[in-house]
């Protein structure tokens, strides 16, 4: 690694025990990936609410103290390690509802756990966005911008999107690059690494969410981590249907960034997004992709649907609003539970235009700072998702094994009629 001079200080503890900490990590982590030196940054989203493991906590920090959780799962030291503040403008993923400890795994232990983590965070300088998609919410990074963020759907967002630079970086790698205002100079913040090496013949219309989830995930599937570039998208997409796009891809691939011909701010043109390279392998998407994508989504032979989840990545304010039109004046079938999951900063919107009484008066429940892969459910049930993500990771996370895949409104009808009526026109 060649040190900058701030870069060495940190290193030889001239700014304190944490950054130390914090770069004798990231040189390591760096050395790992073959980075030769470092970039400033002053972006971070990091995974500070994510304890899937609540024995491993109670073993080795009985005590709950924060700043020893910190140490051990953030900076990965056994020795207490006291941070002061961030030297970067951080933000944090997601936590867990703490209104409803008895619908998340862990229930009441790992809520108090987390409402540790989050008062923790508010004292080192992290902005608590709580949410899995923070440009919703307020962390929006301009393009080139070199950041250093978790979560896989938001990853692509950034680079994608928004033209920001970010690879996929962990719960260390972040909290670290927060800590010192450094990231690895290496992946997605180098020219050359974000140039398209797949084109995606588009067939199909774009029209509904559902179209976006089913190609993304197919996509993903088809190509891992090359960068795919997309022709003939002949409609710009909304907001919700990038996001879609982003989940699906990161979950069935690790997709980390995309190019939309004519509608994302690198890809102009296709010989702009591919750098003119003249061996791009080239991948159709077409009907029978979308049917054979779309079955994969469907594991359930029963009609009866038990759980809707909707709302990954976090619901926006538009997506709350059509919910509630769904659901007003109606109510869900007894034996169905509807959760809906947003961030904070949308559900304080959603609470003042009275969208969430709506849904509530339903029979549904919407949460905050939580999502359904967090869910304690009954294996046995059926779970409906209008997510491709949401239903991929489920059947891991919770072990519930058969699900559907549809839109918002076929989802919405299964929690009214208790009934899975969707299919794939």
């Amino acid at each position: 690694m060649k040190l900058a001079v701030d870069e060495q200080d940190m290193l030889e503890g001239k700014g304190g025990l944490a950054q130390q900490k914090a770069m004798e990590l990231l040189v390591e982590y760096a050395e790992g990936l073959g980075a030769e030196r470092f970039v400033d940054t002053n972006n971070v989203a990091v995974l500070t609410g994510l304890f899937p493991y609540p024995e491993l906590i109670k073993k080795l920090v009985p005590t709950l103290d924060a700043d020893e959780i910190a140490s051990r799962f953030f900076l990965n030291s056994d020795e207490l390690v006291v941070v002061d503040k961030v030297k970067a403008f951080t933000t944090s993923h997601i936590y867990r509802d703490q209104e409803y400890p008895e619908v998340q795994q862990g229930g009441e232990f790992l809520c108090e756990v987390t409402k540790k983590m989050e008062r923790y965070c508010r004292r080192i300088g992290i902005t608590n966005l709580a949410t899995c998609s923070p440009y919703q919410s307020g962390n929006v990074p301009v393009m080139g911008e070199h950041c250093a963020w978790t979560e896989s759907s938001a990853i692509p967002f950034c680079n994608s999107v928004l033209g920001g630079r970010t690879n996929i970086e962990g719960l260390h790698s972040a909290f670290a690059s927060a800590v010192t205002g450094k990231t690895p100079l290496w992946g997605m913040h180098l020219d050359e690494n974000r140039l398209g090496k797949v084109t995606v013949d588009v067939e199909i219309d774009m029209t509904g969410i559902e179209e976006w989830n089913l190609m993304g995930y197919y996509v993903g599937g088809q190509i891992g981590l090359d960068i795919p570039i997309y022709t003939n998208i002949n409609r710009t997409p909304d907001l919700t249907r990038i996001m879609a796009l982003c989940a699906a891809g990161a979950a069935s691939g690790s997709t980390v960034m995309f190019h939309l011909v004519g509608h994302t701010p690198e890809a102009p043109t296709i010989e702009m997004a591919s750098g003119n390279r003249k061996d791009l392998r080239v991948l159709k998407y077409g009907k029978k992709d979308r049917r054979e994508t779309y079955e994969q989504l469907n594991h359930s032979v029963r009609d009866d649907v038990d759980v809707v989840v909707l709302g990954c990545p976090h619901h926006t304010i538009e997506r709350m609003g059509a919910i509630a039109r769904m659901l007003e004046g109606k109510s869900l079938h007894r034996d169905v539970d509807l959760y809906v999951t947003t961030c904070r900063s949308v559900k304080a919107i959603a609470d003042r235009d009275g969208l969430t009484d709506v849904i509530t008066k339903a029979g549904g429940l919407v949460l905050e700072d939580t999502c359904g892969v967090f869910f304690d459910l009954d294996t046995s049930k059926v779970l409906a998702s209008d997510s491709a993500k949401m239903v991929h990771y489920i059947p891991m996370t919770t072990g519930v094994q058969n699900t559907r895949f549809g839109t918002m409104e076929e989802c919405i009808q299964a929690a009214i009629t208790g009934k899975w009526k969707g299919e794939l026109r």
